[in-house]
């Protein structure tokens, strides 16, 4: 025991990302979905995958053009929630990307999942109860449970993979897949796994979840143009826009990805978390916690706030959300927050809640291997609470050595998470 904790504690290894894979309502490719966010393209329609004309709200990002079965073969599909689908589709897309095969490696007891969901299968929990409810208890499927529980969209990525090392979910609310990254990166820095399959994935897009939203009064009542209902700081905001949809990134051991060849995307500096202990769907107003994790990313990073140079926000586009996190980033970053270049990409892929983080992520290194800010659209008012540089309509070019990525979720849960331009 005191030989694993020191190693532990000494062992510091250099945590690289070398592969990623989307499901977004704007585009299931990442470079196609980048290009599309550049170019200030929305994933916000009006729903499609289920009947939603006697719901407050009818707008939302749902992969409504989804058939996992191509992917997946369609038996296969309907063994697992819409949820599940997503993150196993998304892997699938990084374990391409990172040119790995991970079934013919001698390694899977250090290769491990972390993954985040702030509700897992509420797509089987609303199908099965109306079936109980109109046909009886023995027409519930048996599948049920396999199928809603949180932590089986890394438990079939691991059976689908191979993958023996340690492996669990991550639920808290909308900060699910940043805090799954954050622990993902703990376990490759301490040396208990060599690889980790990370991010988020959620489809809570059904007729109770969007009813569920829309009569506690998060979601924007916007009945204009839907691409234009999510708009993060800007002045006529009035609430989130749902979506759904996966980020999967793999977070590798330095030596280990070198070893093997891999290309590597970036590095991984620092996470930090912490709560509210406030209110559980409220921020605190003057985002003490979100203040908290954001240092905490930033001292377990060992870089000053000055090092920063991009920050994709969580900007949900609530009246009172970015207002708590326009003042934490001040708090934070004191005069330098004026300096940097910030955005919320939810203006344009909405609120994917526990699988935020992991989109929002993959987004970040984009930025960083692009040298370039995503924009946040529809900020035609900036709200003057708000007077910080949100990148509003168009991009912008800079280069980015260090990104924080943040998501803060309903239990007050806050997280954070930085990245960096890697150099061997």
């Amino acid at each position: 025991m005191d030989w694993f904790i020191l190693t532990g504690l000494n062992m510091k290894r250099r945590v690289v990302i070398t592969g990623w894979g989307l499901v977004t309502s704007l585009s299931n490719d990442v470079d196609d979905c980048w290009q599309r966010v550049l170019n200030g393209e929305s994933g916000i329609h009006q729903i499609e995958t289920f009947k939603n004309d006697d719901i407050k709200v009818n707008i939302g990002g749902d992969v409504h053009d989804w058939d996992a079965s191509d992917v997946l073969g369609q038996k296969e599909a309907k063994k697992v929630d819409r949820y599940s689908q997503f993150a196993m589709v998304a892997a699938g897309k990084a374990f391409e990307s990172a040119n790995f095969e991970p079934r013919e490696s001698p390694n899977a007891s250090r290769h491990g999942c972390v993954l985040g969901s702030g509700i897992g299968g509420l797509t089987t929990i609303s199908e099965q109860m109306e079936r109980l409810i109109l046909k009886g208890p023995g027409r519930v499927s048996p599948m049920t449970i396999p199928k809603l529980m949180l932590n089986a969209g890394g438990g079939n990525i691991a059976i689908n993979y191979g993958l023996r090392g340690p492996n669990y979910s991550v639920a808290t609310a909308c900060a699910s897949a940043t805090n799954a990254m954050g622990n993902a990166f703990e376990l490759v820095q301490s040396n208990i796994c060599d690889l980790v399959v990370t991010g988020g994935t959620e489809a809570a897009m059904s007729r109770l979840g969007l009813s569920a939203f829309a009569n506690m009064k998060a979601l924007s009542m916007s009945d204009g143009d839907p691409a234009k209902a999510s708009r993060p700081f800007d002045k006529e905001r009035n609430g989130f826009v749902f979506s759904e949809g996966a980020g999967v990134l793999l977070f590798e051991d330095l030596e280990y990805a070198q070893k093997r060849g891999a290309n590597i995307l970036a590095e991984v500096a620092g996470f930090g978390s912490s709560c509210d202990a406030g209110h559980i769907t409220s921020p605190d107003e003057q985002g003490v916690g979100a203040a908290a994790a954001m240092q905490a990313a930033l001292d377990d990073a060992e870089i000053a706030p000055e090092a920063i140079d991009y920050i994709n926000a969580h900007g949900t586009s609530t009246p009172l959300g970015d207002k708590a996190e326009t003042k934490a980033l001040k708090t934070v970053f004191g005069d330098h927050a004026y300096d940097l270049s910030i955005s919320s990409t939810k203006s344009q892929l909405g609120h994917s809640l526990g699988a935020s983080g992991g989109i929002e992520l993959v987004l970040t290194v984009k930025a960083i291997l692009e040298s370039t800010v995503p924009p946040t659209i529809n900020l035609d008012n900036p709200d003057p609470d708000c007077d910080l540089d949100y990148t509003p309509h168009t991009p912008k070019s800079r280069d980015i050595n260090y990104a924080m990525s943040n998501s803060f979720g309903f239990g007050g849960h806050n997280a954070s998470i930085i990245v960096k331009k890697f150099v061997a």
